[in-house]
């Protein structure tokens, strides 16, 4: 019969089963730290001895007291156990001040889930499915008991609670076997009612979450985040914005609500298990004494054994379950870092040529999930040294362009060569240096201005070459203003008294970084959206000492800008449907002419075809 396939199942989820998750972690564990290898030998050892070592006391001390033992052999007995719980004691306090080796752990285990985060293929950062994986694998590195570092410290202790349940054996054995049977059918039956309940809560309650999580971070930075401040005024957001919020937690009270009724079963269930346990135990022993078959030493012995042996071998069923638990969670880690596409190191180094020329041939782009093509059949030849404009309304398949160009995407159909070769050959990384964007949207980063615009260490950054690269992008006015100059700390995230920089300054900071990088190829992603008239005609003016003798993708939807490039391409509904010169463009009086001099009236007094022509 075949398998119904579970709705809320991530299609990049996969599952690597409990002892393939309890390698991994433990793997990494002793990987990052060695000293572990010293740390759970002890614990195996001091466990088992730190809990029935004064049980034996307590029956010689009753043995004694009832005569069935001498003062003498007591006192040696005292003696030998006090020496070794002196020593287990010193060893336990040791390992207990050891736990931040756990933490340690998981923070270089983060590490390597933020590298994938940042390396993963720029694709999946727009796939709902993917961000949903690493929002569930993140959460399996939140805190000390979830995921990797529960699973940790859920297989150290299952160890330790292993070895007191075998020398628990070993004792209730010499009482009666099938008693010692018994407790562990108990045990195995609560074991059974707690898996269950973690299996039914991850799949009914935290999976479906996932998409909700998502959800409730963005509808909490939005209404904490000052960035959205002056609108959430200026328009009246707040009781709008306060509603959502509170439907949003609406979804959170009703999956509480089926959580917390699994669990009141889960309890129930072990809290019986427990009674049985306990009256099966006393009823055991009762019996045996009321025979004359018990000293009252061995009874007060079998009785807190029992119940040390009880409770650990639920313990130890406590951890198989929590291990389970633990073990979904780090299945949702690892799905996220095993997924395909994240080393932007892999392929051939791009060669250091003389000049680089791309050619896309017959290229067809579909974004995943969508039934449209994006981008279809386009030919066109990106010459050395040339400057292309590519314009067109919003939609028409400028940005997917772009992105193709710069391997954010790569092509559904065709292909893109470099100098005559694939591109796909190439590692991103490599191809990557080639490139000096300018995107619209700029994002600054909680780091000093000059590794704003290096965006490098700091031990790498040319604080010089970073000033002049500002003054050349027009951003010399503000670098005056500011007190500590290129030292200056961006943003107030880490430091009070940091600066942030309005749309335009934004803006001339990302030239100023496209001209610290400086790359061969230059792309501009409407580079002069957020500028005045002043600074843009400045741009525009200074542009070949900008670009110099590089070859420039300029994006824009203002065909004033386009004058000044060797070609434009004009595109429309996904298609190039014009490539010529600015003034070819005109002549043809096609797609290109209309649309140019619709924007050009706005700039002259008289729209005459003489006036337009001359603009």
């Amino acid at each position: 019969m075949k398998k119904k396939k579970d709705e809320n199942q991530n299609p990049y989820h996969k599952d690597y089963g409990l002892l393939g998750n309890m390698r991994y972690v433990m793997s990494n564990m002793l990987r990052y730290v060695p000293k572990m290898r010293l740390y759970i030998p002890i614990g195996i050892i001091c466990a088992p001895l730190m809990q029935y070592l004064w049980s034996f006391i307590t029956k010689f001390v009753i043995d004694m007291i009832t005569g069935e033992s001498g003062w003498e052999t007591l006192l040696r007995l005292i003696a030998a156990v006090t020496t070794v719980q002196i020593v287990s004691t010193l060893l336990n306090t040791w390992r207990n001040s050891k736990q931040s080796w756990f933490i340690y752990a998981r923070t270089k285990m983060l590490v390597e889930f933020n590298r994938k985060i940042m390396t993963i293929d720029f694709k999946n950062t727009e796939d709902s499915d993917v961000m949903d994986c690493r929002e569930k694998g993140g959460r399996a590195a939140n805190n000390n008991n979830q995921g990797i570092e529960g699973m940790m410290r859920n297989t150290v202790y299952l160890l330790e609670s292993s070895a007191v349940a075998v020398v628990g054996i070993v004792i209730l054995g010499t009482m009666n076997i099938w008693v010692v049977l018994v407790l562990i059918v108990l045990s195995a039956i609560a074991f059974a009612s707690k898996n269950y309940a973690n299996k039914k809560c991850k799949k009914e309650v935290w999976d479906p979450l996932a998409n909700w999580w998502r959800r409730n971070n963005y509808m909490s930075n939005t209404t904490s985040d000052f960035a959205a401040a002056k609108d959430i005024r200026m328009f009246g957001l707040r009781e709008w914005l306060t509603e959502k919020f509170k439907k949003e937690k609406v979804t959170r009270y009703e999956a509480q609500k089926i959580n917390e009724k699994v669990w009141l079963g889960c309890s129930l269930c072990t809290n019986v298990c427990f009674a049985m346990s306990q009256l099966i135990v006393y009823g055991w022993l009762l019996y045996k004494a009321s025979r004359g078959e018990m000293t009252i030493g061995n009874f007060s012995f079998y009785v807190a054994a029992s119940t040390s042996f009880y409770v650990y071998v639920r313990q130890i069923m406590d951890c198989v379950a929590e291990l389970l638990q633990r073990s979904r969670e780090v299945d949702d880690w690892r799905s996220f870092l095993d997924m395909d596409g994240g080393d932007p190191d892999e392929g051939m180094e791009v060669p250091e040529y003389d000049s680089y020329e791309f050619e896309f041939k017959n290229v067809s782009f579909k974004y995943p999930k969508a039934e449209n093509y994006a981008l279809k059949n386009l030919s066109l030849t990106l010459k050395a040294g040339q400057r292309l404009a590519v314009v067109g309304l919003n939609g028409a398949g400028k940005s997917t362009f772009i992105k193709l160009l710069l391997r954010l995407y790569e092509p559904t159909e065709g292909e893109i060569l470099l100098n005559g070769v694939n591109v796909q050959r190439y590692s991103k990384t490599s191809y990557y240096r080639i490139f000096a964007p300018v995107f619209q949207e700029v994002n600054l980063f909680a780091f000093p201005l000059a590794e704003n615009v290096s965006m490098k260490s700091p031990d790498n950054t040319d604080k010089t070459l970073a000033e002049s690269c500002l003054e050349n992008a027009g951003f010399d006015d503000k670098l005056k203003e500011l007190p500590n100059g290129v030292d200056t700390e961006i943003l107030k995230v880490i430091y009070d008294d940091g600066t942030d920089l309005s749309g335009g300054e934004k803006q001339k900071l990302a030239l100023a970084r496209a001209l610290y990088k400086d790359a061969p190829v230059v792309v501009l992603d409407e580079p002069t959206a957020a500028l005045d008239a002043l600074a843009e005609s400045k741009l525009y003016g200074d542009f070949d000492k900008l670009i110099g003798g590089k070859t420039a993708v300029y994006i824009s939807h203002r065909l004033s800008s386009t004058q000044f490039c060797n070609e434009v391409a004009m595109f429309k509904d996904g298609e190039m449907v014009e490539l010529g010169t600015h003034r070819e463009l005109l002549e043809n009086g096609g797609a290109y002419a209309e649309m140019f001099k619709i924007q050009a009236q706005y700039y002259v007094d008289s729209p005459d075809e003489e006036a337009i022509e001359n603009v």
